[in-house]
């Protein structure tokens, strides 16, 4: 491939996350306003609110590492979205040996960034939302590892994202087991914790510490922060769709449907989940994540190496 058709890509693939990841944000709240009675929002307001918040002026804390802080926005939204182009080539069978352990690193980027955004702010409730995000990291990070075991024995014992769905695609959905299904509800809980959903809005907690580490963000900086939310909500939900639900085959405008319709299921979910349940504490993160999840994780990898 010539270096101008590269780059194109990956512009058209950041400009698609984008967008498909804002209008995921406004399907969110527009579930959430339904089961509030509430109207919700139009389908155009978040990108309103971006471009809104793109004119604003950037402040800048006087005790802040200016460096740390400006940078931090600017990394997690490159980590989100590059993760969402290497998940893309995957899809189109242009994957590679190891993809899925990248993609693991890549995910957890836009979590510290966050952590060292916060951190540099000097402000105290930052400090907190960031020793709460830290804590959730360590929570999460290890049973959702034990999810992706697990996924990678049920897709034949590998660590490409391609060969894991090209395998459930000629046998069967890796959820249509035992190990499948366990592996896919923690994989859920590790991306509501990446996302900070309720349960796991620890990190921002409006009511408690005034939005936690982002207190000191505003502006175009702030407005990255949320954009690389924004397109973790289209990666979040597709990656587990490709390790447990047989990814989106492009053989058929029907099976693309079919693909679709999986990430939404799982975007379904994940919202229905954050709004039946309260805000945890971080010890019982800690504990839900450590103790049940990874105790569930290790049983799920056993079952899957018996072929369960």
């Amino acid at each position: 491939m010539s270096v101008p058709y590269i780059t194109l890509y990956f512009i058209g693939s950041f400009l698609f996350l984008s967008v498909s990841g804002l209008i995921a944000v406004w399907i969110d709240r527009k579930i959430t306003a339904r089961i509030q009675f509430r109207v919700g929002p139009p389908w155009y307001q978040n990108f309103v609110d971006f471009i809104k918040l793109t004119g604003k002026e950037v402040l800048i804390p006087e005790k802040a590492n200016k460096l740390i802080f400006v940078s931090s926005p600017v990394a997690a939204l490159m980590a989100a979205s590059l993760s969402g182009v290497i998940l893309l080539l995957a899809l189109k069978k242009f994957g590679f040996a190891g993809d899925i352990i990248l993609l693991v690193y890549l995910l957890v980027i836009p979590s510290l960034a966050i952590i060292l955004g916060g951190s540099s702010s000097g402000n105290v409730l930052a400090s907190v939302g960031v020793s709460r995000e830290l804590k959730l990291v360590l929570s999460y990070e290890l049973p959702f590892i034990c999810a992706i075991i697990i996924a990678g024995i049920k897709g034949g014992s590998t660590t490409s994202l391609t060969k894991i769905m090209t395998y459930q695609q000629s046998t069967r959905i890796s959820v249509f087991s035992i190990s499948g299904i366990i592996g896919f509800f923690i994989s859920i809980f590790a991306f509501q914790g990446k996302l900070g959903l309720v349960p796991f809005d620890l990190a921002e907690a409006e009511g408690e510490i005034s939005t936690g580490a982002f207190i000191e963000y505003s502006g175009i900086l702030l407005g990255l922060f949320k954009l690389a939310k924004a397109i973790l909500y289209i990666v979040g939900p597709l990656f587990i769709v490709c390790l447990f639900l047989g990814g989106i085959s492009f053989d058929s405008a029907g099976r693309v449907i079919n693909g679709i319709l999986k990430y939404f299921l799982v975007l379904i979910i994940m919202v229905l989940i954050k709004n039946t349940n309260p805000r945890v504490r971080i010890d019982q993160a800690f504990k839900f994540f450590w103790i049940k999840l990874t105790l569930f994780g290790i049983i799920g990898i056993s079952l899957a190496l018996l072929r369960w």
